[in-house]
């Protein structure tokens, strides 16, 4: 495929060689041209406007639906953050004391606290140590007993860049009867996950990552069979039956996953979002998952022949648009002060330089952030 016309949609490539997608991606030109188009319209309209703009939030959660192969639209909910769809289920489960949930240890921050939060209900966080580069199914197995309620699990590790196999994960979870949370922000975009094929009883994604929208809007699914099972947290106006009788208290929620949607929508953060899913529908997911693959691949050979040290799982199904790398001689901070001053953008996690390219990148972006340092 030729990425040309792709990588012309993004303005950032005309100043930095941009490689990390895995912190706060750059804006593509249609989503720019969204979040204008909004704000043209709200300046020249106001509410006038808002049923046009409501449409395109509609057309949006349809988009998600079929990223992510939703049963229905309604399945998917719009979220602030990914914190907010994790809060969803650990707020929201039907906890006993003496449950647990059982997490990796290398989970990013937000998808450990919202589990210790849970203490005060008497709810036991049993967490996973990584062995090396990657988490071992055998160990999630292990960690597992009779009380274990919840399993959650980043798609890919922010870290390390491990890519977890969501077909087996889901499958234990099936055969224990555990509730399969999946914190999908580092995978979605790049690698499918299909919600129909995998068991996932519930995900969440902000869009600011390889989503490649704004911060502040991305997406929620909650598998139909839960959505009474789970209590709702953030009610408001929007999340019953008639959000639109003001005048009438009516306390009948949604009957889907629309009733975690309970104040005003963030409706030029979802507009721009839209335009990038589109941009990513449209090159097909699979086809940015082989590219940024091809990418990573190149990186890590690269890397090597130079002396540095991949952390990062290159097995074939582990692989990742994440590569955790060490120096031969240079600290990770020295590194990301050298790029930065040479117009790369690369970054640092857990001691380790962390370098994460998307499909409109290039190998001799690569090439310069090697050459950088």
């Amino acid at each position: 495929m030729d990425w040309s016309a792709f990588r012309a949609q993004f303005p950032v490539a005309n100043t930095w060689a941009f490689l990390d997608h895995a912190a706060v991606a750059p804006l593509p030109a249609p989503a720019v041209a969204a979040l204008h188009d909004y704000a043209r319209s709200l300046a020249a309209n106001g509410i006038t406007a808002y049923r046009e703009w409501f449409h395109r939030l509609t057309h949006v959660r349809g988009l998600a639906a079929r990223l992510i192969n939703a049963p229905h639209a309604d399945d998917v909910y719009f979220v602030p953050n990914t914190t907010h769809g994790i809060g969803v289920v650990a707020e929201g489960f039907p906890w006993k004391p003496g449950d647990n949930v059982v997490l990796a240890a290398e989970e990013y921050p937000s998808n450990q606290y919202p589990w210790m939060n849970l203490a005060h209900r008497g709810v036991e966080v049993r967490i996973v140590p990584s062995r090396g580069n990657r988490i071992a199914i055998d160990d999630v197995r292990a960690a597992m007993n009779d009380r274990t309620r919840v399993l959650t699990v980043s798609a890919v590790e922010f870290a390390s860049g491990f890519r977890q196999d969501l077909d087996a994960l889901g499958a234990l979870c099936r055969e224990r009867d555990v509730f399969f949370f999946v914190d999908a922000i580092q995978a979605l975009g790049v690698f499918p996950i299909d919600v129909q094929r995998t068991p996932i009883d519930a995900l969440a994604a902000d869009g600011h990552k390889w989503l490649l929208g704004p911060e502040g809007a991305g997406i929620g699914f909650v598998r139909r069979e839960w959505v009474e099972r789970l209590h709702p947290i953030g009610v408001g106006a929007n999340s019953v039956v008639n959000p639109w009788a003001f005048t009438t208290i009516d306390f009948r929620l949604k009957p889907h996953a629309g009733r975690w949607e309970g104040g005003a929508y963030n409706m030029p953060g979802i507009t721009a979002f839209g335009a990038s899913l589109e941009l990513l529908l449209n090159a097909g997911t699979e086809n940015v998952q082989r590219r940024v693959i091809e990418l990573t691949d190149y990186l890590c050979d690269r890397a090597t022949a130079l002396g540095w040290t991949v952390f990062s799982s290159r097995e074939e199904n582990e692989k990742s648009g994440i590569v955790s790398l060490t120096h031969p001689t240079l600290p990770s901070d020295e590194v990301l002060s050298r790029c930065r001053a040479a117009g790369i953008a690369v970054n640092s996690r857990a001691g380790r330089v962390r370098v994460s390219p998307h499909a409109y990148n290039t190998e001799g972006e690569l090439d310069r952030f090697l050459a950088a340092v």
